[in-house]
């Protein structure tokens, strides 16, 4: 089937959180995509909404099913189903898990820069940012594994969020690399949350690897937070899910995404999970290759057209990272000047924390005319620096 991603969709007067902005703006700022459902999962939709009847809902075993198979297949890891729980979504599963694991003022690690919500579920529930900066060098990121051990060490030192992939640079982390993070976790007694609601979408050719994949030991400590609704679009769905092997984790997480009442799906939340994973590779695998295309315009653009600014390569994520730092200016001053001059709005790395000041983030998950559109504000925007 052919899929259509150039078709601009109004999206305004819809309640959309990314497009309530002025009528002469352009959002390219929060992550979700300007491109129409799935068919096959507009067409399971629209069969449960047919029935009629919207009461409470169980989790059923296609829903398991689908998880399983997909992760089998798609990214060579077979999750057993007990491990499997439902949740309403990856941010509030994040906070629940952060509350039960921790007691206030205890240390969570994070590599900034990294997404924001990170700080949110940290500092909302008591407990302290310790951050451990991701090395920049020559537009590549790499993890600084001495600085994490030092952090990790750290007796107040009780979880890690890990983004994998990471968000907002699109790195994916490799199978060493997460296995190092493994050992030192296990080695200092610190449980491990990866967040990887971003892992299906990666360029073609390339997957990301699944942390508990990596070895018994990073299955043991680790809680995994997964959902279809970044790369199938459908975040207003309420649907995800937490992964953890080791029974006593996944009790506690079990008791904190109940105790919150975030564990129970509303009536389209599995109906759309299992379609998205039995029906909508086609649709991803055409997604993937568009935002490819997407990817590979800004790079040129932005090489030869606006030279004061970089592109961080990435592999992964519908988002760009955008280096400023010759510019002299930082980001929040940077953002605002060019949503002031040109309509552009695009996030302010400095919201990923200090390692992010010098950077701002572009959703490019659009059709062409939009990207074209918002890369014209870019170069108007940066030249009035």
């Amino acid at each position: 089937m052919n899929y259509d991603f150039d078709t601009v969709i109004n999206r305004r007067g819809t309640d959309s959180v990314k497009w309530d902005v002025k009528e002469n703006e352009l959002p390219m700022w929060v992550a979700d995509m300007d491109f129409r459902l799935a068919p096959e999962i507009g067409n399971a939709i629209k069969k449960r909404f047919e029935h009629g009847v919207f009461g409470y809902s169980v989790i059923p075993d296609e829903w398991y099913e689908a998880y399983i198979n997909w992760w089998k297949t798609r990214h060579g890891f077979k999750m057993k189903k007990e491990g499997l729980v439902f949740c309403t979504g990856v941010v509030p599963a994040i906070s629940s898990i952060v509350r039960k694991l921790t007691t206030p003022n205890e240390n969570v690690v994070i590599q900034t820069p990294v997404y924001n919500v990170f700080f949110n579920s940290i500092v909302n529930n008591g407990c302290r940012v310790l951050e451990s900066p991701l090395i920049y060098e020559n537009g590549v990121y790499s993890m600084d594994l001495d600085d994490l051990e030092k952090k990790l060490s750290d007796p107040q030192t009780t979880l890690m969020i890990l983004c994998n992939p990471q968000n907002p640079a699109g790195k994916i982390w490799g199978k060493e690399d997460l296995g190092k993070v493994g050992e030192l976790a296990k080695r200092h007694g610190v449980t491990i949350v990866s967040d990887e609601i971003h892992c299906d979408i990666t360029e073609p050719g390339k997957d990301y690897v699944p942390f508990a994949s990596v070895s018994d030991i990073c299955c043991e400590i680790s809680v995994t937070c997964i959902a279809p609704t970044k790369a199938f679009n459908m975040a207003g769905m309420k649907s995800a899910a937490v992964y953890a092997e080791d029974p006593f984790i996944r009790h506690k997480v079990w008791r904190a995404l109940n105790t919150d009442e975030i564990a129970e799906p509303n009536s389209f939340a599995c109906t759309a999970a299992v379609s998205a994973f039995n029906e909508g590779a086609p649709w991803l695998d055409a997604m993937r290759k568009y935002v490819s295309e997407n990817r590979k315009r800004v790079y040129e653009f932005v090489e030869k057209e606006i030279p004061e600014i970089s592109v961080v390569k990435s592999d992964a994520t519908y988002l760009l990272w955008l280096d400023i730092s010759k510019t002299g200016l930082e980001s929040t001053e940077a953002a605002s000047k060019i949503r002031e001059k040109t309509g552009l709005f695009l996030t302010a790395g400095s919201v990923y924390g200090d390692a992010g000041k010098h950077f701002l983030r572009m959703n490019i998950a659009c059709p062409k005319t939009t990207l074209e559109d918002g890369l014209q504000r870019l170069k108007r925007g940066v030249s009035e620096f």
